[in-house]
């Protein structure tokens, strides 16, 4: 895609949405990781951690994008972001990060890249279905979007629990690019360019809004948490 191409920077606008709701996890993984570092060390644990965090994730998103030019992987890529987006759209559980701090520089950034690497499977395959194939978008799009992350992780996190709406809308956008992934496989792109071009809208819209009503409707059926002791027995002292 040209630099100048509409289709480029909505691909990469596309990215950054997709880092900015899935990269919450990593952004805390990153300050737990370096929290045990003496305060001059923590700017150079956090910097070269994401440095290697990001050439890390650019190698994997590298070969799924080879991978997925195979028969039949882009549908299967398409049904683990289908289950991602929807997972997105469930309650956290609680205890979820379970990372050491470390106490040397040394340690902190290879258990920033470890757990990266761990963690990234979702922006994994969500960034190569909407690269297109094009690893310098890739490269581009990470370069704008981690520093968001990593720097602007409390504001993104607050903005996502003063409005949930935007999760939602996260969680549409990996449905939408699960169904574009759908007919873009080599086994379905000629079929759907020459017999159903419809389906190159229809089936993104469709699976955005169905991991949508899925992932609301089983977090609906989800028990509500037990509310702590301490705020029962306070409701119940007189005032």
């Amino acid at each position: 895609m040209a630099f100048d191409s509409p289709q480029f920077w909505l691909a990469v606008l596309q990215i950054i949405a997709i880092d900015i709701v899935l990269g919450g996890d990593n952004a805390v993984v990153i300050a737990l990781a370096c929290r045990r570092l003496p305060e001059q060390q923590r700017k150079l644990g956090i910097f070269w951690g994401v440095f290697g965090a990001i050439a890390l994730r650019v190698v994997l998103i590298f070969f799924a994008l080879s991978l997925l030019t195979m028969p039949y992987l882009k549908i299967v890529g398409a049904a683990l972001l289908v289950w991602i987006g929807i997972k997105l759209l469930q309650p956290e559980a609680e205890g979820e990060h379970e990372i050491d701090a470390s106490t040397t520089l040394v340690g902190a950034i290879k258990t920033i890249i470890v757990a990266d690497a761990v963690m990234s499977l979702d922006n994994v395959i969500a960034i190569a279905g909407a690269a297109k194939d094009d690893i310098g978008l890739v490269i581009f799009g990470l370069v704008v979007s981690v520093p968001i992350i990593v720097w602007g992780s409390q504001m993104v996190m607050k903005v996502m629990d003063r409005y949930p709406v935007t999760i939602a809308i996260g969680a549409g956008l990996l449905g939408w690019i699960a169904g574009d992934m759908a007919v873009t496989d080599v086994v379905t792109k000629e079929w759907v360019s020459t017999e159903a071009k419809y389906l190159q809208w229809i089936a993104p819209a469709s699976v955005a809004l169905l991991v949508i009503a899925a992932g609301k409707l089983l977090a609906a059926r989800k028990p509500a948490k037990p509310r702590p002791l301490e705020d029962l027995a306070d409701e119940k002292m007189p005032k």
